[in-house]
């Protein structure tokens, strides 16, 4: 796909969201289902995918860890959005990879430590490309990825999370 093909498919859908703000706001959503021993069923929308405990909290490593995939789902974003701008700002990209590491200290997770946090420490997302544009370019690039990758303003911004319960 090229800019000029990227912006005859976006171009309706920016005039409509200009026009309409609400038509703008669409709800995500994910389910999942208790499975056999810890695991549970994640249902992705484009296939069914079983998670359950990371090995370093007693898991089998058989699993998607959950935090694994948030990490996958940040790279994923992150290269989804590098390669939408990259399109749209003709940009010249031959490849790129995406690493995304986060730190985790398994003592809060397993109520080891009151202390020890639960959750990622800290997260690093690195982009590895393979192009002959300038630095400067190559900035705008990563900037523009930065601004528009849902998942990685969702996670540095933070976001309220609703916890209700039906039984």
């Amino acid at each position: 796909m090229n800019s000029s093909e990227l912006k005859a498919i976006q171009e309706p859908l920016k005039q409509k969201y200009k026009s309409e703000p609400g038509s703008a706001i669409i709800t995500l959503k994910a389910k999942s289902r208790l499975g056999e021993g810890v695991t549970c069923k994640i249902e992705t929308g484009k296939a069914m995918v079983e998670a359950g405990l990371h090995p370093a909290t007693g898991g089998d490593g058989l699993s998607a860890c959950s935090g694994d995939m948030l990490l996958e789902a940040l790279a994923a974003c992150a290269g989804v959005t590098l390669n939408a701008v990259a399109t749209a700002i003709d940009f010249p990209i031959k490849d790129a990879s995406i690493y995304v590491e986060g730190d985790l200290d398994f003592r809060g997770t397993l109520s080891v430590d009151r202390e020890a946090p639960v959750g990622f420490k800290n997260i690093r997302l690195r982009f590895d490309l393979d192009t002959d544009a300038d630095a400067e370019r190559i900035e705008k690039l990563i900037k523009l990825t930065e601004r528009y990758c849902v998942v990685l303003q969702t996670l540095s911004k933070g976001v309220e999370v609703a916890v209700m319960v039906s039984h």
